[in-house]
């Protein structure tokens, strides 16, 4: 049996079912993590996160919002790799995705009501560097030899621009400038 989900989502389990426990009825006896509406206690969560660690697998997370972000510093306590990703533009899940890392960044912080530099550069981090870990991908820095993959924003340090997130002035992958001021660059 299966309930209407939200406009575009795919139905999910009726969770008026007997013995069916429902995020709303609050968690048993440790702290709710949400996933998609699942609760996971911490004792759960640990263990779980030990065998994710232990089978090698990683994780990502979109920063949909707060109750449904993935717990990635305790995860990463048990050893398991999780990176920031944007799994969709304009889908049917969110009319509010449009692939930019930096934009995700910022969302992560914000559901994550992140307040110091150390939390807001650890969001950018989670964008930049820890989901290109999690492909298989180089870190792209500064330093010789790194990808030639940046951007160029107006900010004094990364914190105010994870916060402010200011418009591109510059935008380079492999080495070519794909976009200038805000706007792509043709061919």
């Amino acid at each position: 049996m299966t309930r209407p989900g939200p406009a575009g989502a795919l139905p999910g389990p009726d969770v008026s079912s007997p013995g069916t426990r429902r995020a709303e009825d609050g968690p048993r006896d440790g702290q709710q993590y949400g996933d998609l509406g699942d609760t996971i206690l911490e004792r759960e969560l640990d263990a779980s996160a030990a065998g994710l660690a232990e089978a090698g697998i990683s994780l990502t997370t979109v920063a949909p919002s707060s109750d449904l972000v993935l717990p990635i510093e305790r995860l990463r306590e048990h050893g398991v790799h999780v990176g920031l990703g944007s799994d969709g533009v304009r889908d049917s899940w969110s009319p509010f995705g449009d692939a930019d890392m930096l934009h995700r960044a910022h969302l992560l912080a914000r559901v994550q009501d992140a307040r110091l530099d150390e939390e807001l550069e650890a969001a950018f981090r989670a964008g930049a560097d820890d989901g290109a870990h999690l492909l298989g991908l180089e870190r792209a820095d500064l330093r010789p030899g790194s990808p030639a993959d940046f951007l160029l924003v107006r900010g004094e340090c990364l914190p105010q621009v994870v916060v402010d997130l200011p418009r591109r002035e510059l935008v380079v992958r492999g080495g070519r400038i794909v976009a200038r001021d805000g706007e792509l660059v043709g061919g």
